[in-house]
């Protein structure tokens, strides 16, 4: 079965309060949402019909996409809050709710379900990588090069399937 996860930008949507459909979403989020709506009422509704289940990812799975998102080179682009998101969807097998490129990079690559709120969603799957436009080195990371000292760019390795097995 299907779960929906939600990360911040579906609650910033509307998502769950246009859905009969379970949710679920981590305290992290939780806390970085709760603001959204001026009458708390909905989201306590929602957490009492159990329509909205709050779950913490297992810290090994949280450690899996926190591995998944260096190896992509999301890793700086990521919160806590998403990470939380990426490993509570590899806990429960679920489908991630989110427009955030970061994440739907990260989750195509492990090989997890998204599903985008307000874009197309991402075409491209693949590992970012850092170069120097001035010598042409690559870099895992940084501002400038440091051979030549230009600054450096951001480009985006394309993968045609996932190529990092989840192993819990």
């Amino acid at each position: 079965m299907d779960f929906r996860i939600l990360d911040a930008s579906a609650f910033y949507a509307g998502i769950p309060f246009g859905s009969s459909n379970d949710c679920y979403t981590t305290s992290m989020v939780y806390d970085e949402i709760k603001h959204i709506k001026k009458n708390q009422e909905v989201l306590e509704t929602l957490l009492a019909t159990n329509r909205l289940k709050i779950r913490e990812p297992n810290p090994e799975t949280v450690n899996l996409a926190i591995k998944a998102s260096k190896n992509t080179g999301d890793f700086q682009q990521l919160s806590k809050q998403d990470l939380s998101i990426i490993a509570l969807c590899i806990d429960l097998e679920g489908q991630i709710i989110t427009d955030d490129f970061s994440i739907s990079n990260v989750a195509k690559n492990l090989g997890l379900k998204i599903s985008p709120i307000m874009t197309s969603g991402i075409k491209d799957v693949g590992r970012w990588v850092h170069y120097c436009p001035g010598c042409r080195s690559n870099h895992k990371n940084g501002k400038e090069c440091p051979m030549c000292g230009t600054p450096l760019k951001k480009k985006l390795l394309k993968r045609q399937t996932s190529t990092m097995p989840l192993h819990k």
